[in-house]
């Protein structure tokens, strides 16, 4: 075979879309956050009750995006869906939004959070060293060709989940069950309603951030109308599982005095206490390594989705062609050179902090206005095939434009530097975009509806 049928070729199986999905969601945050939703949610039924709404909306959100993967099956996620639905400008400015941090602060605060986890239990280990070897190598990988990796990304998941799934069954089999009622009760409404609930289903929504992966690769996977969205709806049912299941656990076996005791510098500690009461006193080390093991597959499962946001980005416009560019093996090579330098200046500097704290806001808007497209697409492109329609349509999406629109005036209110300066940073795309565009020869992304 030629290197021109191995770019040509989809190589992405359904497991592999799958797994993409999977590993993007399962990083620290259902590891971290129930320490912070115990400081004002009491309640188990309440608690659980957290993961079920934000794997509803979550849900909501995949089952909306497969039918815009379905209409429109190209690589580039957000960037190509909003430019061809409302106006290429506004696709640019979701797709700048990915290329500068969307990827990249998330990677290397998943590096530098894997050497924090792996220090805890080895102090001699240099944490910015760790998570530099780990990102280059994970880089490495991918830019060989898709099929390696795909297999690296497979085995990485499956493990991942494996080890989720043993930590599950461990707390079932071995842990001393505590007094914790996970049954509903009447003050529950009013809790469930209440502005701490609100607060932390932000937490949980984090946790949830990546259900929308496989979109980003789509030209490279194999019958992209029909597995996109099946890996969106089976990727993000799997993980709302186990993230159920994994909370149950943590509070089935902690003492939740011990949960609300966690110092404030403590919080993100909840898992390694439920597997000290799971495990002994070797519990924390083991859940510590368990998270830094886990966080290889969402490095992978980022590192290989962004470049194709680049490159789509690249084949539209001019000014960035270079880095639409593939090696003889069909992978995006310059893009996922750009990709690893910023996320290697971000380990270094450490200044993907302030990054981390916007990019919600920002990534939460591109989701608000691309589920808002299902309804713009079909006003718009009434004749335009769809292989796949959005389950339970116009409920599904309304369900999530409600949540996720309450969820952006609450960020706006609560943080409104951090929220403005998302909004900086996406007028900054636009100004790119304009400049870019005055190239004679531009191509409109909506060009080849």
């Amino acid at each position: 075979m030629n290197s021109n049928e191995n770019q040509n070729k989809p190589l992405i199986s359904l497991f592999t879309a799958i797994s993409i999905v999977v590993a993007n969601m399962i990083g620290t945050g259902v590891f971290t956050s129930l320490g912070y939703q115990a400081e004002g949610i009491k309640s188990g039924f309440a608690l659980l009750c957290l993961w079920i709404v934000g794997g509803i909306l979550a849900l909501c959100g995949a089952l909306s995006y497969g039918e815009l993967a379905s209409a429109m099956p190209r690589s580039g996620g957000e960037y190509h869906y909003l430019s061809k639905i409302y106006h290429p400008a506004v696709g640019f400015v979701s797709g700048w939004i990915s290329v500068t941090v969307g990827f990249a602060a998330p990677i290397a605060l998943a590096a530098m959070a894997l050497g924090a986890y792996v220090k805890s239990v080895f102090p001699f280990v240099n944490t910015t060293a760790l998570a530099l070897i780990v990102v280059i190598g994970v880089a490495l990988i991918h830019s060989k060709n898709v099929k390696i990796g795909s297999q690296f990304q497979d085995g990485a998941t499956v493990l991942k989940i494996l080890l989720i799934v043993g930590l599950i069954a461990c707390g079932f089999l071995l842990a001393k069950p505590q007094e914790m009622n996970f049954l509903p009760k009447a003050e529950d409404a009013n809790i469930i309603l209440g502005v701490p609930f609100s607060i932390s289903l932000i937490y949980v929504m984090y946790a949830y951030s990546g259900w929308n992966a496989s979109i980003y690769l789509a030209s490279e996977v194999k019958e992209p109308e029909k597995t996109i969205p099946r890996s969106l709806f089976l990727g993000t049912l799997i993980v709302m599982a186990l993230y159920l299941l994994i909370n149950f656990v943590f509070l089935y076996a902690t003492p939740f005095a011990q949960i609300e005791a966690l110092e404030p510098n403590q919080k993100e500690k909840v898992a390694a206490l439920a597997a000290k009461y799971i495990f002994g006193d070797v519990g924390g080390n083991i859940i510590s390594l368990l998270i830094a093991f886990g966080l290889v597959s969402s490095i992978s499962s980022m590192t290989w989705a962004g470049p194709r946001v680049t490159q789509v980005i690249g084949e539209d416009i001019p000014l960035f062609r270079g880095l639409a560019k593939k090696n003889k093996e069909g992978v995006p090579f310059y893009a996922l050179l750009l990709q690893l330098a910023i996320v290697i200046v971000l380990i270094i500097t450490s200044s993907f902090d302030a990054v981390v704290t916007y990019l919600g806001f920002t990534l939460t808007l591109s989701s608000f206005l691309t589920v808002l497209g299902v309804f713009v697409h079909r006003f718009r492109f009434p004749e335009v095939k769809r292989p796949y329609e959005t389950w339970g349509y116009p409920l599904t999406p309304l369900v999530f434009l409600a949540i996720t629109l309450w969820m952006l005036v609450f960020t706006f209110q609560g943080k409104p530097l951090e929220s403005l300066t998302g909004l900086a940073t996406m007028a900054a795309g636009l100004v790119v975009y304009f400049v870019a565009r005055r190239n004679k020869n531009f191509v409109s992304p909506d060009s080849n509806l």
